[in-house]
């Protein structure tokens, strides 16, 4: 019988506003872990209050690595996360602790879990003229476009994801072969034993209600202010993947005038509810999660029971 030999680590994932930082800090409470972020939206510097981005008290007692290492106005990849990630966990792991990888982003995920293929870079030159002829067309119109060059890339892409769309017809201008058929393989072999951990709520009108108020809180908290004070920079525009993220591009467009505050609201929330969807439908696809419904009580200890019996086994 061989022994598995590698360092663990933990995933903690579940779709947005299903309490995942909550979770995260009461393990960090019992067990000797240190949380690293997984979230495409908290790397940037700047957007907090519409990223729901743990409170400075939370951050002082439960330090979150890589939250913050990136300027707006930089884009931040996949694979740039995978390489981040690999290092803090390793960092992690010399000191004696587990890491904790806490977040929704279920690329990211995948991308540190599973690596990337290797695609070539981004052409600055050739983004700019594809997000010109989108500004032009529309996003719907560029995935019909896709839909022709690559019907399999197509098909996992939504018409309004904008950044995905705009990274696979830009695979195919520079290669001259669909995305799909530049992606796969067999991944190398992870480097850690890991316990995936996935928050899946069993009443999907009540994580509706959990989004809906906590955009409310958000308001209430000056997120539209935050969203001023970003425009204010002058070097940000709407086509940047921090300005993308849920919330942020419908507070945009309201604040271009397309639609007023009370409209702002219901099409982030909308938005929002959407982002979960695609998580939780990702999620499904973990078959070797552990799920966990965080509106039933106890689903805390549960959690704190698989990480006892993770980090006993042999």
């Amino acid at each position: 019988m061989t022994i598995d030999t590698r360092p663990r680590a933990i995933f903690l994932m579940g779709p947005t506003a299903s309490g995942k930082t909550a979770l995260a800090c009461a393990l960090a409470d019992r067990f000797a872990l240190a949380i690293v972020s997984v979230d495409s939206a908290l790397v940037y510097r700047g957007l907090d209050i519409g990223a729901a981005k743990p409170d400075a008290a939370t951050l002082a007692r439960y330090p979150h690595r890589l939250i913050d290492i990136r300027d707006m106005a930089q884009p931040y990849s996949a694979a740039e996360f995978r390489a981040d990630a690999l290092r803090e966990m390793g960092s992690i792991a010399a000191s004696g602790k587990i890491p904790l990888l806490v977040g929704g982003t279920g690329l990211y995920f995948r991308a540190l879990q599973s690596g990337l293929s290797q695609l070539p870079e981004a052409d600055a030159d050739l983004r700019e003229k594809l997000s010109e002829e989108a500004k032009a067309i529309g996003w719907p119109a560029m995935h019909a476009r896709l839909c022709e060059r690559d019907p399999q890339a197509a098909q996992r892409i939504g018409p309004d994801d904008a950044q995905r769309i705009q990274r696979a017809l830009e695979v195919i201008a520079l290669t001259g072969e669909p995305l799909s058929a530049q992606q796969g393989g067999l991944p190398a072999p992870f480097g850690y034993r890991v316990l995936k951990l996935a928050l899946i709520p069993g009443d999907r009108a009540v994580l509706h209600e959990r989004i809906a108020q906590r955009m409310d809180a958000m308001i209430a908290q000056g997120f539209l202010d935050e969203v001023r004070a970003l425009r204010a920079r002058g070097d940000l525009h709407p086509d940047l993947p921090a300005m993308r993220a849920v919330g942020y591009r419908q507070a945009w467009q309201h604040m271009d005038g397309e639609f007023d505050a009370g409209e702002f609201r219901d099409r982030a929330i909308f938005a929002t509810r959407q982002l979960a969807k695609r998580q939780l439908t990702w999620l499904r696809s973990e078959l070797d999660a552990r799920w966990l419904d965080p509106l039933m009580p106890g689903h805390a200890s549960m959690a704190a029971l698989a990480v006892e019996h993770f980090l006993a086994s042999g």
